[in-house]
C-alpha cells in the first residue's frame, strides 16, 4: 500500500506526502532492476522557503520508481543518510549562487533606471570624441589606472547607504508624516510620468524600490524573529525626519551643483566646437531651434489683427502678481541674469514682456526688431539692456497713460536654460497714485484678464510671502480665470522674510499646500530671490538661497518639501508644464488657422479674381519701383525743355521788376547816356542782391513741377490709384529734404552780370528778336495797364448798353477824373511821369467847377496809371519805328535821331534769361535730378522700414485681406513645421 501510494504521488504539492512518514531508509530503496536509477529526495517545506532566492524557479516534477515489496536493505541507512546530507548542502549552495545573482542584476537595474537621462545633451559632443579610440590607446590607460585594492578605497561606504536607505523607507512608509506631505502637492498630475526626469523621478522611484523591499521583509519574517526585529528598527519620528531631511537637502545640493558644472563643461567645450568650426576643421550646420521656431510664432500672432475670429490660443507662462511681489526677480532667476530694470517700490513694468527662453553655447539677449546681442556676462552689456527696455517701455506708453499693452519681445539664451515663453505683465496694483493716469488700474486689470483667458495659457501666480495674505489682490484675479486651477502654478516668494516675520510658520504650511487662499493649483512652490539688494549677482543668490533651505525649519518640521522649493525646481516644474501644454493644444491651433486661410481665400477669389494677392509689403515694393521709375524719367527730359521752361518761367518772376524798377525810370531820362548809365547801375544792383535767388528759386520749382508731373500722370489702365497716397506723400518728403546747392548762386552770379555788361548785338536776327520779346512784354503791360483802367472807371457805353451795366458812383468821379487828366497830357505828349501840385490843384477845380469833389490822392492814383498807358502806347510805337534802327546801331547812332537804347536793354534781358536757363538746366541735369533720386531713395527705405507710415498710406479693404491671408498662411505654415520638429523632437 505504501509503495502504491509513493508510486501516483508528485513531488512539489503543498500538502504533505505520505513519504515523509516513513523511516529514511523507506524513502531510499535501491531496486536491483534498476542499478542507474535513484531516488530524489523533495525539498524541505519550511515557512522561509518561498521567500528564498529560489521562490521563483520553477518545481520540477518527477514520478517515483515503482518498489517490490518485501526488499528493506538495512545495511545502506548510514550511506542514504550521507548522500541526502550532502545533496541538501549542494542545493543550498547553488540556491544562494543563483538567488545572489539575480538579486545584483535586479539591483543594478533599478540603478540604471535611477540614473538621470543626459539623452537630450547628446548632440553637445563633437563627432570627433566618438572617433578618439582610433587615435588614443586606450589599453596603455588601463594598464596606468590603479590596482583593485586602491579602486576599493574610492567606493562608497555600503553601510552608510544601507543606513540612508532604512531612513528613506520609514520615511516614505504609509502613514508617515513624510508620505502625506510628499503627496500633498502631487494632487493635480495623473502619474509620475510628469517627473521621470530630474530629482523628483529619482525620489519616487526610490520610494517604489523600498516599498517592494519593505513588502518582500514583512513576508520573509513571517513566523519568526518579528520580535527582535522591530526591535532593532526603532527609532523616533524626529530623529528619522531630521535624518531625511538633511540627506534630502545634501542629495539635491551635490545633484544642482553636479548640473552646475556639467553645465559650465558643457559651455566650455561648445566655445571650442564653434571655434573650430570657425576654422574649417569642423562645420556643422545649426538647425533653428524649437522653442526659436514657436516663439516666432507667438510674434506674429502678436501682430495679427484676430478680425476672423481665430484667436491665439497657443500656450505662454503668463506671470503675474501684485505690484512689488518679485515677478522680475523670480523671472531673473529663471533667466539666470539680473536683465530688468528695478525701483524701490514704484512701478517698473509699464508694458508686457515676452522673454522666450532657450539653451545655448553663451548666455546672450536679443531683441526680437534688433541684430545686437548683449552679453549677460557683462555688466556693461547687462546695464545697456536693462536701460534698452526701460526706454522701450517708455516709448511705448501713449500720452496722457502709464501702461501700454504693446508687447516687448526679448530672446535670452544661455547654457542650462528651460525652453519656455513666459510673459511678464505689469504688477496689479489696489489704488491709483499721483503720477498715474486714473485708468491705470483698470488697464492692468484688462492686460492681465486678456492673457489669463487664454484656456492654454499657465499662470505663474507670484505671491509675497513677507506680507499678509489678506492683502493679496492677484489670487481672486486667478481664481477668476482659472478656478480649477489646471493651468495655475503658485509661487511664494520671500520665504525668508516670512519665515522672520510670521509668527505661525504653520501658516506658510497651509499657503503651500492650498488651504489658505481660494485659488486652486497645479502646483505650489517656495523660493528666496535675493536680500533685497539689486545690486546682487545671480549667482549670490543662488548661494542664499541653498544655504537659507538646507538650515530652514520649515523644510527640518517637514512644512515644506524639497521638490517645493528653489528657483531651479520652479523652473524644470514650469518648463514641463508648459510643453504639456504645447504639446496638447498645437495641433488644434494649427486646424483652426487652416479653416480661416480656406475662408480668407475664398473671400479674395470671389472679390478680386483678376488681381494677385499682394500683401501691404509687395504693394510697396511695386509702387517703389514705380516711383523709381518716374524719377529716372526726369533725366530723359530734352534739354531744350528744360531751357524753354526756365527761361518762361524766370522771366514771370522778375518782368514786373525790369519793367517797373529798370525800364520806365531809365526811361523818364532825356537823354541816351543818362538812360544807359540808370540801366548799368540798377542791373548791376539787380544782379548782386535778388537776380540768382530768384533763379535758383525758379530752377527749384521748376524741379518740382516736373516731379510732380510725373508722379501724377496717370498710366492708362495700367494706373493703380492705390498708390496715389504714398506717392503724393513720397513727393512732399523728398521735396522736404531736398535742399539746392549753396554755391550754385555765386557762380550764377559771376554768369548773370557778364552777360548783362554785353550790349554788342551782333546780327539783325538777334535784333528783331530783341525788338519781338519787347513787344510782347509791353503789350503785355498794356494789356494789364487798360484791365486796371476799365476796373476804376467802369465799362464804357458799349458794355453799358450790351450788358446793361451802369457805373458806381466813385467810377463815375474817376472817370471824370481820367477825362481831364487825358486833356493835360493831350496839351503836354512830354509830360513828366510825375504830376506837379499846381496841376493836381488845377485838374481838383476844374472837376469841382463841375460839382465833383476829388481828393487829391485819387487824382494822383489815377494819373500813373493813365501816363502808363500814354508811355506803353509810345513805347510800342518807338518799337516800330527801330526795325530799321540795326543800321543806326551799328554806327551807334551817330548824326541819327533815331536812339534804340530800350532794344539794347531788352536784348540784354533776354540774353541773361537764355545764359541763366541753360546753366540751371546743366545744374538740373547733372545735379540735382540725381540728388533728387537719391532723396526718393531714402525715402522709400524709410517708409520701408516705418510700419506705422506704409499702413497709414497703403489703405484699403483689399489691401487688408491680402495681409490677413498672408499672416495667416505664415502662421499656419510655421506651426506645421513647429509641429513636425516637435514630433521628431518626441
Amino acid at each position: 500500500v505504501i509503495c502504491r501510494s509513493l508510486a501516483n504521488s508528485n513531488y512539489g504539492i503543498k500538502r504533505k506526502s505520505p513519504l515523509q512518514n516513513l523511516h529514511l531508509a523507506s524513502r531510499s530503496i535501491h531496486h536491483p532492476y534498476y542499478p542507474s536509477s535513484k531516488f530524489q529526495r523533495p525539498p524541505l517545506r519550511i515557512s522561509i522557503q518561498q521567500f528564498s532566492s529560489l521562490n521563483r524557479l520553477p518545481l520540477r516534477k518527477t514520478k517515483l520508481l515503482n518498489v517490490k515489496y518485501g526488499y528493506q536493505s538495512y545495511r545502506n541507512f548510514w550511506l542514504a543518510r550521507l548522500a541526502s546530507r550532502l545533496l541538501k548542502i549542494r542545493y543550498l549552495i547553488l540556491g544562494s549562487a543563483v538567488g545572489g545573482g539575480y538579486t545584483a542584476k535586479k539591483t543594478y537595474d533599478q540603478w540604471k533606471d535611477m540614473m538621470p537621462d543626459l539623452d537630450e545633451y547628446k548632440w553637445i559632443v563633437p563627432d570627433f570624441i566618438w572617433e578618439l579610440d582610433e587615435h588614443i590607446d586606450f589599453e596603455k590607460l588601463i594598464k596606468a589606472l590603479p590596482d583593485a585594492d586602491d579602486l576599493a578605497k574610492l567606493l562608497p561606504d555600503f553601510d552608510k547607504i544601507g543606513e540612508s536607505f532604512a531612513s528613506l523607507k520609514g520615511f516614505f512608509s504609509p502613514g508617515s508624516p513624510g508620505e502625506t506631505a510628499f503627496r500633498a502637492t502631487d494632487q493635480g498630475y495623473d502619474n509620475d510620468k510628469q517627473y521621470k526626469k530630474g530629482l523628483l523621478g529619482e525620489l519616487i522611484l526610490l520610494q517604489q524600490q523600498i516599498q517592494q523591499h519593505e513588502e518582500e521583509a514583512r513576508r520573509a519574517a513571517g513566523q519568526y524573529n518579528t520580535g527582535s526585529y522591530q526591535q532593532k528598527r526603532k527609532v523616533s519620528d524626529k530623529e528619522k525626519i531630521d535624518q531625511l531631511q538633511e540627506e534630502l537637502l545634501r542629495t539635491q545640493l551635490k545633484y544642482q551643483r553636479m548640473l552646475e558644472r556639467l553645465e559650465k563643461e558643457n559651455k566650455e567645450l561648445r566655445k571650442l566646437v564653434l571655434q573650430r568650426d570657425d576654422k574649417g576643421i569642423h562645420q556643422r550646420k545649426l538647425k533653428k531651434s524649437l522653442i526659436d521656431m514657436y516663439s516666432e510664432v507667438l510674434d506674429i500672432l502678436s501682430d495679427y489683427d484676430a478680425s476672423y475670429n481665430t484667436q491665439d490660443h497657443l500656450p505662454r507662462v503668463v506671470v503675474v502678481g501684485d505690484q512689488s511681489a518679485g515677478k522680475t526677480s523670480v523671472l531673473e532667476m529663471i533667466a539666470q541674469a539680473r536683465i530688468f530694470p528695478r525701483g524701490s517700490g514704484e512701478m517698473m513694468t509699464r508694458s508686457p514682456v515676452k522673454v522666450t527662453l532657450s539653451e545655448g553655447p553663451h548666455h546672450v539677449a536679443l531683441f526680437k526688431d534688433s541684430s545686437r546681442e548683449f552679453d549677460l556676462t557683462k555688466e556693461e552689456d547687462l546695464a545697456a539692456l536693462r536701460n534698452e527696455i526701460e526706454i522701450r517701455m517708455r516709448n511705448s506708453v501713449k500720452e496722457g497713460c502709464t501702461v501700454s499693452t504693446e508687447t516687448i519681445s526679448l530672446s535670452v539664451k544661455g547654457p542650462g536654460l528651460q525652453r519656455m515663453v513666459l510673459v511678464d505683465l505689469p504688477g496689479v496694483i489696489s489704488t491709483v497714485t499721483s503720477g498715474m493716469a486714473p485708468d491705470t488700474k483698470e488697464t492692468i486689470f484688462s492686460i492681465s484678464k486678456a492673457y489669463m483667458q487664454n484656456p492654454n495659457a499657465i499662470i505663474l501666480c507670484i505671491q509675497d510671502g513677507s506680507v499678509d495674505a489678506e492683502r493679496s489682490i492677484v489670487t481672486d484675479l486667478v481664481s477668476q480665470m482659472d478656478p480649477q486651477g489646471k493651468r495655475t502654478i503658485f509661487v511664494l516668494t520671500k520665504v525668508d522674510l516670512a519665515e522672520k516675520n510670521v509668527a505661525s510658520p504653520s501658516r506658510i504650511q497651509q499657503i503651500i499646500e492650498g488651504k489658505l487662499f481660494p485659488m486652486k493649483a497645479l502646483g505650489y512652490f517656495a523660493v528666496v530671490t535675493g536680500k533685497g539688494n539689486s545690486s546682487e549677482s545671480i549667482e549670490s543668490i543662488k548661494e542664499y538661497e541653498e544655504e537659507f533651505f538646507q538650515n530652514s525649519k520649515l523644510l527640518k518640521t517637514c512644512m515644506l518639501k524639497a521638490h517645493q522649493v528653489t528657483t531651479k525646481n520652479l523652473s524644470l516644474a514650469v518648463s514641463d508644464c508648459f510643453w504639456k501644454m504645447v504639446r496638447e493644444s498645437v495641433e488644434q491651433q494649427a486646424d483652426a488657422f487652416k479653416a480661416t486661410r480656406f475662408n480668407l481665400e475664398t473671400e479674395w477669389k470671389n472679390n478680386y479674381p483678376r488681381l494677385r494677392e499682394l500683401d501691404r509689403n509687395e504693394l510697396f515694393e511695386k509702387a517703389k519701383n514705380e516711383i523709381l521709375d518716374e524719377v529716372i524719367s526726369l533725366t530723359q527730359v530734352t534739354p531744350k525743355h528744360w531751357e524753354e521752361i526756365l527761361q518762361k518761367t524766370l522771366w514771370e518772376r522778375v518782368s514786373t521788376h525790369v519793367i517797373e524798377n529798370i525800364y520806365l525810370p531809365a526811361a523818364q531820362t532825356m537823354n541816351s547816356g543818362t538812360f544807359n548809365t540808370t540801366v548799368d547801375i540798377k542791373l548791376k544792383q539787380w544782379t548782386d542782391k535778388q537776380l540768382p535767388n530768384k533763379a535758383v528759386e525758379v530752377a527749384w520749382e521748376t524741379l518740382q513741377e516736373e516731379f510732380s508731373r510725373f508722379m501724377t500722370e496717370q498710366k492708362g489702365k495700367e494706373h493703380d490709384d492705390i498708390f496715389d497716397k504714398l506717392k503724393q506723400a513720397v513727393k512732399e518728403e523728398s521735396i522736404k529734404r531736398h535742399k539746392w546747392n549753396e554755391r550754385a548762386e555765386d557762380s550764377l552770379r559771376v554768369i548773370q552780370h557778364n552777360a548783362l555788361e554785353d550790349r554788342s548785338i551782333s546780327d539783325k536776327q538777334q535784333w528783331d528778336a530783341a525788338i519781338h520779346f519787347m513787344e510782347e512784354t509791353l503789350q503785355s503791360r498794356l494789356k494789364d495797364t487798360e484791365s486796371v483802367i476799365e476796373d476804376m472807371v467802369g465799362p464804357d457805353w458799349k458794355k453799358r448798353w450790351i450788358y446793361w451795366i451802369g457805373r458806381t458812383k466813385e467810377q463815375n468821379i474817376r472817370n471824370e477824373t481820367k477825362n481831364e487828366l487825358e486833356k493835360l497830357i493831350k496839351c503836354n505828349e512830354e509830360h513828366a511821369a510825375y504830376l506837379a501840385n499846381d496841376e493836381v490843384t488845377t485838374v481838383r477845380k476844374n472837376l469841382e467847377a463841375r460839382g465833383i469833389t476829388v481828393d487829391p490822392c485819387l487824382i494822383k492814383d489815377t494819373w500813373h496809371q493813365i501816363y502808363r498807358r500814354y508811355f506803353l502806347k509810345t513805347a510800342l510805337n518807338h518799337c516800330n519805328l527801330c526795325r530799321r534802327g540795326f543800321y543806326y546801331y551799328q554806327r551807334h547812332f551817330v548824326d541819327s535821331e533815331l536812339e534804340c537804347n530800350d532794344i539794347v536793354l531788352f536784348w540784354r534781358i533776354q540774353r541773361m534769361l537764355a545764359i541763366t536757363a541753360n546753366t540751371l538746366r546743366q545744374q538740373l541735369t547733372n545735379t540735382e535730378v540725381r540728388r533728387l533720386e537719391k532723396n526718393v531713395k531714402e525715402v522709400l527705405e524709410d517708409f520701408a522700414e516705418d510700419s506705422e507710415k506704409k499702413v497709414k498710406l497703403l489703405t484699403g479693404k483689399r489691401v487688408q485681406l491680402a495681409e490677413d491671408l498672408k499672416k495667416v498662411r505664415e502662421i499656419q505654415e510655421k506651426l506645421e513645421a513647429f509641429i513636425e520638429a516637435l514630433h521628431q523632437e518626441k
